[in-house]
Formats: structure tokens, C-alpha cells, sequence
């Protein structure tokens, strides 16, 4: 009868010691994971920063395309929607559209709603993102492309490129700037988050500006 309950006694402190091993296997397991999981969110990020990258490109490309297909004279050359690039442009000679703009490119992929915000050449989130290529350049202003030229009048001026002001928001949400109503040079992300990635030294999304207008 003792050597039963002698061995009744083993089993639960046996059972017992497992189940200590178990929680602490468990509880090295929840901190390896906290550890880890701010780099798995960064390395996340930073692969939506390079798809955000790469199609912003081929809008800024779109929109070079079809300013051409105009006649490149002036804003009034301008696209006034994205729907108008997805479209395409008319090429004479042909009966079809020619497409310069992939509808998954017309995505915004760090924003919750999907939509690029439309900036206009005469827009003050324009002449900050110039402000910000010019100190990235060591104070030399941005070149625009040579079609792009008389457009290159309608940015507004600062007295100084290093007199930069702060917009006075905070990164985290949506961008609460206006979209263009009219014609548009370029698109920015409605992200207000801060970036894994550096953009020409700007590291906010919703200041990342996506444009065909400089070299």
C-alpha cells in the first residue's frame, strides 16, 4: 500500500515538474516572440514602402505619358483624374487606347482606403516636397525635365529653401491635406506614418511625392 502511494507521489511530482518545463517553455516562447515581432512588423512595412515605390514610379511615368500625348502645353495638359490614365491615351493610327497605366498601380498601398492623394503643381505640399529635394541636394534646386519647363513658373517660392515650416502634424493616421480638384503633377500617399525607408531624406509617407516633373 505504501509503494502504491509512494508512486502515486512520483507521478504528480513529475506531472508537476512538466508542468513547470511547460511554462516556461512557454513564457521563453512569448518573449522570443515581442522580441521578434517589431522586426517582422518593419521588414512588413518596409516591403509596402518598396511596392508603394515602385508604382508611385508608374504613375509619375503615367502622367508624363499622357502630359506628352497632349501636346505638353501647360497645365491644361495635365491629367485631372486618375481614371483618366488608367484609360490610356489615344495614339493616331490606332483604334484602341494605349494603356500607361495599370489599374493595380493606381493603388495606394499604405493607405487604408487605397487612394493617392493628387497634388497640384501650384500646391504647397508640392513646394514642400521641392523645398525637401533642394536641402537633400545640398541646396540646389531639382531640374525639371524639359517638358515640364513651363510648369516649372507656377511652383510658389520661398524666400529661403531652409526655412522650412512644420506642417504641425503628428505621424500615425491619414493625411488630412487637400487633394488637387484640378489638373495634377504628381500623388502622395494618404499615410501620415513614418517611414522604414528614406525618400530623398523625407521620411513621412503623405510626404513622399511621386512626379515626372524633375530629372
Amino acid at each position: 500500500m505504501r509503494t502504491v502511494k509512494a508512486l502515486k507521489g512520483c507521478d504528480d511530482r513529475q506531472r508537476g515538474y512538466a508542468l513547470v518545463s511547460l511554462l516556461a517553455l512557454m513564457s521563453l516562447l512569448a518573449l522570443f516572440a515581442l522580441a521578434v515581432a517589431p522586426r517582422v512588423q518593419q521588414q512588413t512595412q518596409r516591403e509596402w514602402e518598396k511596392e508603394a515605390l515602385f508604382r508611385g514610379d508608374q504613375v509619375g511615368e503615367a502622367i508624363r505619358a499622357y502630359y506628352r500625348s497632349r501636346g505638353g502645353q501647360g497645365v491644361n495638359a495635365l491629367p485631372t483624374s486618375m481614371d483618366q490614365l488608367i484609360e490610356g491615351v489615344q495614339v493616331p493610327g490606332r483604334t484602341k487606347r494605349l494603356q500607361i497605366l495599370r489599374p493595380s498601380a493606381a493603388r495606394d498601398p499604405l493607405s487604408s482606403d487605397g487612394e493617392w492623394r493628387l497634388i497640384g503643381p501650384t500646391s504647397q505640399d508640392f513646394q514642400g516636397f521641392v523645398q525637401s529635394l533642394t536641402l537633400y541636394s545640398g541646396g540646389v534646386p531639382p531640374v525639371p525635365r524639359q517638358e515640364f519647363t513651363g510648369l516649372a513658373s507656377l511652383i510658389p517660392r520661398m524666400g529661403s529653401v531652409l526655412d522650412v515650416e512644420s506642417t504641425g502634424t503628428t505621424p500615425g493616421g491619414a493625411s488630412t491635406s487637400v487633394d488637387a480638384s484640378g489638373p495634377f503633377i504628381g500623388v502622395a500617399s494618404n499615410s501620415q506614418r513614418d517611414s522604414v525607408i528614406t525618400f530623398f531624406g523625407i521620411e513621412r509617407h503623405d510626404e513622399w511625392i511621386f512626379t515626372p516633373m524633375f530629372r
